[in-house]
């Protein structure tokens, strides 16, 4: 089951992203030879049109094959139409269709995400609540309930009185660490009423209850209106995007540098067993793995890589630059060694996704 639903989510996020690059090169007036879902050795395939769709062995990934996408083909045999071939069209055109596998992916990406906001989220929302509290810690001594909300401590040192606000988990639990066998003081808001719990922190404590034996959460549930949703989505969306770009920016630096990788480098396999994981938890968290998945893609193929859209990208930009284009043969080279390079770091974490599984890890 984990296996089909991975190929069953990948398959849709290829198909997205094919469906970008195909549907803009149509609007464009470019041909479309062919539609590929996977990769080669081909299954089965049918010619619609000129267009051949085509199924193929390697579920892991996909193509659109335009014409003159790779090399100026002889155009001089009659009936041959220059707008059709797509090294022809203008560098506005063609960087427009490179594109548009990557907006469809962060489309999908902001999509389920508005759905998300839409029904509810919780989000930082500036307060702390309790969540829990162990029965005989220091903080059930004290009087504190689930729901209580901790404006702010008020910690006593050289008779001189400290306050601290609270508006996130992390601000409580460095000044309860900081305060581990003195005495401090919660102001807290419960039904509309304001008191003051005292308490000292244990030095001494369960590894799972904490110094004063509470679980706090900083965030709050909130619903988005329709007609907030959607930008709310694309800003959650780019920030989550930045994250991801310095991470491959980390990886990268640590490849460079020799080092070893971090546990969270994933591969095909590591995708596949954490779709699973997250398809047994309910659709919800599918669809929110799948969004983060659906954004991951964006993000790779945007990067100035050869065979990524990114790198094709790249070569309109040094034509602009120095007003001639590569010449095609070179490019398609440098395509294919980009192919080999990362089909090449692709088993490389493949390896390390199958060592990971055999640890146990």
């Amino acid at each position: 089951m984990t296996a089909l639903t991975f190929i069953v989510v990948l398959s849709i996020l290829v198909l997205i992203h094919e469906l970008g690059h195909f549907l803009t090169a149509r609007a464009i007036g470019v041909e479309v030879e062919e539609f590929g879902l996977g990769l080669p050795p081909r299954i089965a395939s049918r010619k619609i049109g000129r267009t051949l769709y085509s199924l193929n062995v390697l579920p892991i990934g996909g193509f659109v094959k335009l014409r003159g996408e790779d090399e100026a083909e002889d155009l001089k045999k009659p009936g041959s139409n220059l707008k059709a071939y797509f090294w022809a069209r203008s560098k506005k055109e063609r960087s427009l269709i490179l594109t548009a596998g990557v907006f469809m992916n962060f489309l999908l990406a902001v999509v389920i995400t508005t759905g998300f906001l839409i029904k509810g989220v919780r989000v930082p929302g500036g307060k702390v609540y309790i969540e829990h509290v162990v029965q005989g810690a220091p903080a059930d001594i004290a009087g504190l309930r689930v729901g209580d909300r901790i404006v702010r401590v008020e910690k006593v040192k050289n008779n001189n009185t400290k306050t601290f606000e609270m508006k996130t988990s992390t601000e409580l639990i460095d000044i309860v660490s900081q305060s581990k066998g003195q005495s401090i003081s919660l102001i807290v808001q419960r039904s509309g009423r304001t008191f003051t719990a005292d308490l000292i922190p244990r030095r001494d404590y369960p590894p799972d209850q904490g110094p004063t034996g509470v679980q706090i959460t900083d965030l709050e549930f909130k619903k988005y209106p329709i007609y907030q949703a959607p930008l709310a989505a694309v800003q959650v969306n780019l920030e989550r995007a930045a994250v991801m770009f310095k991470g491959i920016g980390r990886i990268l630096f640590d490849l460079i540098t020799l080092r070893s990788q971090s546990a969270d480098v994933a591969g095909p396999i590591g995708i596949a067993r954490i779709t699973g994981q997250a398809a047994r938890f309910g659709l919800a968290s599918l669809l929110d793995f799948i969004s983060i998945l659906s954004l991951n893609l964006a993000v790779l193929n945007i990067l100035p890589f050869p065979a990524l859209d990114g790198g094709r990208l790249l070569f309109i930009f040094v034509e602009k630059i120095f007003g001639r284009r590569v010449r095609p043969a070179f490019e398609k080279q440098t395509h294919q060694i980009g192919m080999l390079i990362l089909l090449f770091l692709v088993l490389l974490i493949s390896i390390n996704d199958i060592m990971r599984i055999t640890r146990g890890g």
